[in-house]
């Protein structure tokens, strides 16, 4: 039988490499773009596909880190890490970072057990779980946005 920690670690999974419920996940999504595409910003007022796979890592790396017990406060730059280079390896890399922080992240949860998921989060008024469920939540809000640009980027709408 599986254990919550299991089902949150699966949703971690699904969001960014598996199969998501609600359409295409994150690594499919970015898979077919181009690091000139990923760093574009066809959506007036909007952030960049790179800009949101930054965000993205950042946040499951922090994450990963509040389940270690670290009080983390992130800075607007850590937020919303800036794009040094827009090359191929340079577009690579952040993808790569994302997968990494996820698959990171997922098993740290798997390791955390159910008994910890209501223990609060470190520095802030949320339990684990909330902490948890909102990694998978953002994830997917921000992978909706990736597929907006990615249509508005070639006209579709």
């Amino acid at each position: 039988m599986p254990t919550e920690c299991d089902r949150i670690a699966d949703q971690l999974y699904r969001i960014v490499e598996g199969d998501a419920w609600h359409g295409p996940p994150v690594s499919a999504l970015v898979a077919d773009v181009a690091p000139q595409l990923a760093a574009a910003y066809p959506i007036a007022g909007a952030h960049s596909i790179w800009e949101l796979i930054h965000h993205m890592t950042t946040w499951a790396t922090v994450a990963k880190r509040r389940l270690a017990g670290e009080i983390v406060e992130v800075t607007p730059r850590e937020d919303w890490p800036p794009i040094d280079a827009v090359t191929v390896e340079a577009w690579a890399s952040a993808t790569q970072a994302l997968d990494r922080a996820h698959a990171d992240l997922r098993r740290t949860v798997l390791a955390l057990g159910d008994g910890h998921l209501e223990d609060r989060t470190p520095g802030k008024p949320c339990s684990l779980y909330v902490l948890l469920h909102g990694v998978v939540q953002h994830t997917a809000y921000h992978a909706g946005q990736i597929a907006t640009i990615k249509r508005a980027s070639i006209g579709r709408s």
